[in-house]
């Protein structure tokens, strides 16, 4: 059932001044399409007939040329921003990605006819109400994405279509329209052609979505088109009582098991097992073991994430947990605040939720359980909620007091506090001035 697309008023004021000054304005695209499906559009985005030029001079200081070779200009209006962009038709894609030219046309339809999926090729007028000539509101209802006209054509123009449309079903739940996943599928090695930082940009959308693990099961080969290391994990019998899956089923259920606002989690919950195809060892029994296939997949991911240009503070956090994620710590406290002094407090937390997820996508015969993940988190959480020692910092002795105990400085004295915090985190009790300073007088040999 159609919602009813409600602009904000700063919207309909642009348009309006469009429609003033002889031109026709309508809002297009993504805003139109979340708008009919009831959710809140990020962007309200407008198509006109009139030259990007004669914006600029409709709207004056509040006009922005930020693309006038296309055709788009971007005009403030109170507290909001709004792209226009005159209708277009857009030349040859010889770069596999923009167009070599475009040609400016007073037609709408035209202009709705080169985008890339029908439910994003719609526009709507407040008099005139919705303009379809493509099905979007029909593909909405269905919960389908089609590509506008022919699929190879419109993948053609621009590989990253391919992992929009990906995105788009992750984000919304839809399926693929028969032609459209299969060009998608066909047509994939468009995405070699694509920026590395522009396939990082739309793979993190899509990992992020809500609906991601049928799509890293049914279109696995456009995600390994994209990161190829992730292919030994296809169908690979981890021969283990502990898995009821093979390496890349289980990945995909890990994925989804994590919380989609967190893109490192998420990225790490896709590469964490990329290790063991390489690490793996058959035993006399017909068990398979994989050791040290945390550290080998924490190796590769950093190459992973760097190939694919993300940034350092994302990769740090995704092989640190890929590095961590197959510890399976014991719920004590003494060996948490290990974990705290390690990680750190939000590296930590994410740490429980792969291995939670990690947990549920096994064999529920041999898993751990939710509730041993959760009585960690309550433990963790009151551990920080008391102020137990977790650093050197928070030692109550410094290393000028241990120099006065007559502690030269250098590798003696940082052993010394080593020692000291160890003895912390395994009994916050002994965080106490007169104690440690007794406990750092002493040799090791007494």
């Amino acid at each position: 059932m159609r919602e009813e697309i409600t602009p904000p008023r700063e919207a309909l004021a642009v348009l309006q001044k469009i429609e003033e000054a002889g031109g026709r304005a309508y809002l297009v695209g993504g805003c139109v399409r979340d708008a009919l499906r009831g959710a809140a559009p990020k962007d309200w985005d407008l198509c006109s007939s009139l030259p990007a030029r004669r914006i600029m001079e409709l709207f004056g200081e509040k006009a922005l040329p930020t693309g006038l070779k296309h055709g788009t200009v971007t005009v403030r209006a109170g507290a909001q921003s709004f792209e226009v962009t005159t209708f277009r038709i857009d030349g040859e894609y010889r770069d596999g990605r923009h167009p070599a030219s475009v040609t400016f046309t007073p037609s709408l339809t035209e202009d709705l006819k080169r985008r890339d999926f029908t439910l994003n090729a719609m526009a709507w007028h407040p008099r005139e109400g919705l303009t379809d000539p493509f099905g979007g509101e029909n593909d909405l209802k269905a919960g389908l994405i089609r590509c506008v006209g022919e699929p190879e054509q419109r993948f053609r123009e621009d590989g990253l279509r391919i992992l929009r449309g990906l995105r788009f079903a992750s984000q919304l739940g839809f399926a693929l329209e028969e032609k459209t996943g299969r060009a998608l599928l066909e047509e994939r090695a468009l995405l070699d052609r694509v920026s590395r930082e522009r396939v990082r940009d739309e793979l993190t959308k899509a990992l992020c979505g809500e609906h991601i693990r049928p799509l890293l099961l049914e279109y696995r080969e456009v995600f390994a088109q994209v990161i190829p290391e992730i292919r030994p994990m296809f169908d690979f019998d981890q021969h283990s009582p502990w898995h009821i899956y093979d390496v890349w089923t289980h990945t995909a259920a890990v994925v989804e098991a994590v919380p989609p606002e967190d893109p490192a989690l998420r990225l790490a919950a896709l590469l964490h097992d990329m290790g063991k195809p390489a690490s793996f060892r058959l035993d006399e029994s017909g068990r398979g073991h994989f050791p040290g296939h945390d550290r080998l997949g924490a190796e590769q991911a950093e190459g992973v994430l760097q190939g694919l240009r993300y940034d350092r503070g994302t990769t740090e956090a995704v092989t640190t947990l890929i590095r961590w994620h197959d510890t399976h710590p014991a719920p004590e406290e003494a060996n948490l605040r290990r974990f705290l002094h390690r990680l750190g407090r939000e590296r930590f937390f994410q740490l429980l939720t792969l291995m939670a997820a990690d947990d549920r996508a096994k064999n529920e015969k041999s898993a751990r359980g939710a509730a041993v993940y959760e009585k960690m988190r309550r433990m963790a959480e009151g551990i920080l909620e008391r102020g137990d020692c977790l650093s050197l910092g928070q030692l109550a002795v410094s290393g000028e007091d241990l120099i006065d105990l007559g502690i030269a400085p250098g590798p003696a004295l940082g052993e010394v506090l080593g020692r000291l915090l160890d003895a912390v985190l395994a009994d916050p009790a002994l965080n106490r001035r007169e104690i440690l300073l007794k406990m750092a007088a002493k040799t090791p040999s007494d």
